[in-house]
């Protein structure tokens, strides 16, 4: 935890902080207990320095480069490192999803049920991890594409971004020219976000549906999402093809409602996508109430 010693002498001797003889023996800091028993009890100090509640980017920071350089530019670096490392290890939806999406998520009675169960927090609400260490969704009956195309990684797989894989290029030319702006899209990492993803993903679903102004068949929407328009050709079924069929198996309500209702009204299925996405990805079976008829 990198604590020296003269801070190491100050937290045993003014603090209290004496479950170890640091001033006696200073070689226990290269202990690994002692070093993080005494950084936890400074991160703690620093988190009401001066009477006041601080923000854990202070925190970090000021445990960098002291509280005087809390705010100076020199600890940026730091704390953007720092960031990088946390998401990497633990990965929560509320830096994937908008406030006003999180407090919808927490009003619902089933979401706010499940997420009590499972010991999770406002404002820490978890992803799940393979083992990799990357964030997935790991509840069953995801739609089929997103199986296919991120595997139900959050961040995507290869050059896919994002839980439907839609590239930055084709979400902002969605955003820009077809007018779906529930969004932003600045940059490629909003893309990482289930919420965005899934809105641009529906999008582009619905714009394919009348690729060229004609009303297109699910398989051709289907080919053209996985491998782009010009690259559909129906007389070959192809292992992506197969691949989503297979998936689209394991979800019999999709399935179900697909079958039956994706030649008369996608735009209503791109919704439900969604929204499956929502329920099932905290853990809820079931299907949108505006769903079903």
């Amino acid at each position: 935890m990198q604590i020296s010693i003269e801070y190491a002498k100050w937290l045993f001797n003014e603090l209290g902080y004496r479950s170890y003889e640091v001033v006696r023996n200073p070689e226990l800091l290269y202990w690994p207990f002692v070093s993080v028993y005494l950084g936890t009890a400074y991160m703690k100090w620093l988190s009401n320095y001066d009477q006041k509640e601080r923000t854990e980017e202070f925190i970090i920071r000021a445990y960098k480069g002291g509280t005087k350089k809390a705010t100076h530019k020199s600890t940026l670096p730091y704390w953007k490192r720092y960031l990088c490392v946390k998401e990497s290890v633990y990965s929560y939806w509320d830096t994937k999803a908008s406030p006003e999406d999180m407090e919808e998520l927490w009003s619902h009675p089933e979401v706010l049920k499940e997420w009590t169960k499972s010991g999770e927090i406002r404002g820490k609400v978890r992803f799940s991890h393979d083992n990799k260490k990357r964030p997935y969704l790991s509840r069953t009956c995801l739609c089929a594409l997103a199986e296919v195309v991120s595997l139900r990684f959050v961040n995507g797989v290869g050059p896919r971004t994002g839980i439907m894989g839609i590239d930055y290029s084709t979400a902002f030319w969605l955003y820009m020219e077809l007018g779906y702006r529930a969004y932003r899209v600045d940059s490629a990492d909003d893309l990482t976000k289930p919420f965005v993803s899934m809105y641009f993903g529906a999008a582009y679903l619905v714009w394919l549906t009348e690729y060229e102004g004609r009303e297109r068949t699910p398989q051709f929407v289907v080919q053209a999402y996985i491998s782009g328009p010009k690259n559909v050709n129906l007389q070959e079924t192809g292992p992506l093809r197969l691949k989503f069929m297979q998936a689209l198996g394991n979800y019999e309500d999709i399935k179900e409602y697909a079958s039956s209702h994706f030649l008369i009204e996608i735009r209503e299925f791109s919704v439900l996508m969604t929204y499956e996405f929502f329920f099932f990805s905290v853990g809820i079976k079931g299907t949108a109430p505006f769903c079903k008829r």
